[in-house]
């Protein structure tokens, strides 16, 4: 896997809009102050500055944004505005020969999935699936959050045992010890690009899913295809980040969240680690995708044991 340099202060961001646009205009200057404040220079990109209905901008505008910022020299690493919806629709415009020759940071979640597996698998690269300034940095970010963030852009070693916050406790759901890349992320967007060029591979891979507000019948539905597409027979372990909101429609009659885990990923075997705050949770941790790790669920730990970044 390709890695990026690791972000320093005074390295210049490239904001970008891959997904729907933010709900105040002000909240795209107001995003570029906090980088700013975080000791980093900030370009904003076309895409983050218009609407397009439920987009940011036009496809086009918002394809553009993400391979002009990687091509972009004084560009050193590019960030997501926000998610929303919009990315699967920009993956076939993305020059990921291009990308691949110029590594750097790329951060987001949520939506940014899409992006996230693409670019993992096309592009060789790894990338960082942690909070976005929009969404996360512009009001009440936490500094576990901040904290966790910073050490994984910044870092040119292993970030190793991915600690919750404290008083939040991870559990197994099954068992056992497994190795290897960690890819993933947002399951509704996993789901959505199975059967296309894009969809995920998680042959030997450690599979991370985390979700929002979706009723378990649909939790249900996409773990099942991913079932059914030999996508959980493949990989070699789950992790499973936070399903904020992920509640039965009708709570006297509906499956729990635990339930459906239960009846669809624990008949797997595989070590599966569950309740880590990772994806749309506050507290939350940046956890990089495309670099080993081993997934302990014995002692209930996730350790990162690959450099994602250099100097």
């Amino acid at each position: 896997m390709l890695k990026p340099k690791a972000l320093k202060k005074g390295d210049t961001i490239g904001l970008v809009a891959p997904a729907s646009p933010v709900k105040n205009m002000d909240y795209v200057e107001r995003s570029a102050a906090v980088l700013r404040a975080q000791g980093f220079d900030v370009v904003i990109g076309p895409s983050c500055c218009d609407s397009y209905g439920y987009f940011a901008a036009p496809d086009l505008i918002r394809a553009a944004d993400i391979n002009n910022m990687f091509e972009n020299p004084e560009i050193d690493g590019i960030f997501c505005l926000r998610g929303g919806y919009g990315t699967p629709r920009i993956l076939d415009m993305l020059d990921y020969g291009m990308i691949s020759e110029n590594p750097k940071v790329f951060l987001g979640y949520s939506d940014i999935t899409a992006i996230h597996v693409a670019l993992n698998q096309i592009s060789n690269l790894v990338t960082f699936h942690g909070p976005m300034p929009a969404s996360d940095m512009v009001e009440d970010f936490d500094t576990f959050s901040l904290c966790s963030y910073l050490n994984a852009i910044t870092s040119t070693v292993p970030i190793g045992f991915i600690e919750n916050p404290w008083g939040i406790e991870p559990c197994a759901l099954v068992k056992g010890k497994a190795e290897g890349i960690i890819t993933g992320g947002n399951l509704s967007l996993i789901t959505s690009t199975l059967g296309t060029p894009y969809e995920i591979d998680t042959r030997g891979k450690l599979l991370l899913i985390e979700e929002i507000d979706e009723y378990t019948y649909r939790i249900d539905r996409m773990l099942t295809q991913l079932r059914l597409s030999g996508k959980l027979d493949d990989c070699e372990g789950i992790v499973l980040g936070n399903f904020n909101n992920c509640v039965p429609q009708y709570p006297d009659f509906d499956l729990s969240l635990n339930q459906v885990f239960n009846d669809i990923l624990v008949p797997t075997g595989m070590p599966i680690l569950s309740n880590l705050m990772i994806g749309h949770c506050s507290p939350k941790i940046t956890i990089p995708l495309g670099v080993n790790a081993l997934l302990d669920a014995d002692n209930l730990k996730l350790i990162i044991n690959q450099a994602a970044s250099t100097n």
